[in-house]
């Protein structure tokens, strides 16, 4: 059944339509989630609400539009959202960044987001070695900023400064590689 079927369906109440919907599209709902979220589970929790919304708001869909585009929609209102309710906390600078990245992007952020991916590495290996290791420890061991400090010998605003500088060069390591592929 085409996805223009399925929608119509769905928005007729038909859980079976909407869970093919769910199945054609969790895979790319989640990918562009997971690529702007640190932790693997928050991006899965960030899917399903997703779905859930989906599912709550069929009557503000257009049917006309596909639906993929409007999930990847609400998806990025939730990473927005997610920021919003953890920046007290200080724990969403990747996704931030990530923020930062899709509103300058020249093509659509869901077509994007797996260039960002793909060029990641190359552009942390550009780092020196203290942002690099700085990075790695916030965001693949998820150690505080005082913690980060002990272990580089640095204070924690020393460390802090040492993170904004390294998100700073990788976002702009990422937007010059896009730009780059696009010429």
């Amino acid at each position: 059944m085409q996805d223009d079927a399925l929608i119509q369906a769905a928005q007729g109440g038909d859980r079976a339509a909407f869970a093919q919907i769910v199945e054609r599209h969790q895979a790319v709902v989640y990918g562009f989630l997971r690529a702007r979220l640190l932790n693997a589970h928050d991006a899965e929790d960030l899917t399903q609400e997703a779905f859930l919304r989906c599912f709550t708001g069929w009557d503000r869909f257009d049917g006309t539009a596909s639906v993929r585009p409007w999930l990847l929609g609400i998806s990025r209102n939730l990473l927005h959202e997610y920021v919003r309710k953890r920046k007290r906390r200080k724990e969403t600078a990747w996704t931030e960044t990530c923020l930062e990245l899709d509103a300058a992007a020249p093509q659509a952020p869901e077509e994007a987001y797996g260039d960002y991916v793909d060029h990641l590495a190359g552009c942390m290996d550009g780092l020196g070695e203290s942002a690099r290791n700085a990075i790695e420890m916030r965001y693949r061991s998820e150690l505080g900023v005082g913690e980060i400090g002990d272990k580089l010998r640095r204070s924690a605003g020393a460390a802090k400064l040492l993170m904004f500088r390294a998100r700073q060069t990788l976002k702009n390591c990422l937007l010059r590689k896009q730009h780059h592929e696009e010429a």
